[in-house]
């Protein structure tokens, strides 16, 4: 046998968006205000996902004006409407939607007095960078001046709205039942090299493919969805938590692993975009569904190496060793 073998898995995964087998809702207040810029007042929280920036993007795109003049609130929940938590990869779903529907209000309302400044039908007005005008006319001003009109007018405009996520509870003899109202999807191949002297895994390569339904940035998906392939790697090769009769046994960090840069190989991310019918803005999310089948496509990939299933995580080198041993001794 040569020492060290390579193999390749496939994993293929599903995951359902917003809350588990219950109503999800969330809300959000918008404005246009004085000089064409814009702020949004939403309950959620920013843990490092980079909501605040896609949620800055879907209201400069709905209101037609630039993300730079997006301002986006704080979190009070004392001062702003319901958001709920940072969970269950709802943020761009739930508060995403709810911001949306919140700035088309506020559009509605600004588009209203414009056109009717003009004397022309709202349909025709069109806005964007920052600049509102009539489709096929040269009748054109800036957002900051449209803002100004409207509110000589006697009109502020601002809207607020809410979006909800259906979901019913699960029967609890059979588990039937519609837990969720969005999903998506995503397969993973895994690349790896296994030595078959140490019993080291190396995963020389991943490429991952998520539906993520419409994707507000790019750059943040990739993110998340690398972010959830180095996660899926300490679970399937390194992280190993230890109990003794539900206690904890792992002494801290220095001999529970975690994959540094030099163990993440490098990642390819194809995003696919199947819009959710049931979204106003069509998009998802990836949070967490780019971790399942990470570990899954790993452990394939060691069986088309080695042809040994491996049936517990982490697929420690001392794990490897005694499942090729087995499979020595099995064969003799």
């Amino acid at each position: 046998m040569k020492r060290k073998l390579r193999g390749r898995g496939v994993a293929a995964s599903w995951y359902g968006i917003a809350r588990t087998a219950t109503i999800d809702r969330a809300g959000a207040w918008a404005e246009l205000d004085d000089g064409g810029t814009a702020k949004i007042v939403t309950g959620v929280t920013e843990i490092g996902e980079g909501i605040l920036t896609v949620l800055a993007q879907v209201a400069a795109e709905e209101l037609g004006i630039r993300p730079e003049d997006v301002t986006i609130g704080d979190n009070d929940t004392a001062r702003s409407p319901e958001a709920a938590h940072a969970g269950a990869t709802r943020q761009t779903y739930m508060i995403g939607n709810s911001v949306a529907l919140a700035a088309r209000e506020a559009r509605g309302k600004l588009f209203a007095e414009i056109a009717d400044h003009w004397e022309v039908s709202a349909e025709q007005l069109r806005a964007f960078n920052g600049e509102i005008w009539v489709e096929d006319t040269n009748k054109r001003m800036t957002m900051g001046e449209a803002v100004a009109r409207c509110k000589a007018r006697g009109v502020v405009p601002v809207g607020a709205a809410s979006f909800t996520a259906h979901g019913t509870g699960l029967d609890p003899v059979d588990g039937s039942g519609s837990p969720w109202q969005a999903y998506v999807f995503g397969t993973q191949v895994a690349e790896v090299e296994v030595d078959t002297v140490t019993g080291e895994v190396q995963v020389l390569g991943i490429w991952a493919a998520h539906d993520v339904g419409r994707v507000i940035n790019p750059r943040g998906v990739e993110g998340q969805i690398e972010g959830g392939v180095a996660q899926g790697l300490g679970q399937a090769l390194m992280e190993e938590w230890q109990t003794d009769k539900g206690h904890p046994v792992t002494h801290g960090f220095a001999k529970y692993i975690l994959p540094t840069s030099l163990d993440i190989p490098e990642i390819t991310s194809i995003l696919v975009e199947d819009r959710d019918p049931k979204s106003p803005l069509g998009a998802k999310g990836i949070g967490e569904p780019a971790l399942v089948p990470t570990a899954p496509a790993i452990m394939n990939a060691i069986y088309d190496a080695i042809g040994v299933r491996m049936k517990s995580l982490p697929a420690t080198p001392e794990k490897v060793l005694a499942a090729l041993a087995a499979k020595e001794g099995a064969a003799a």
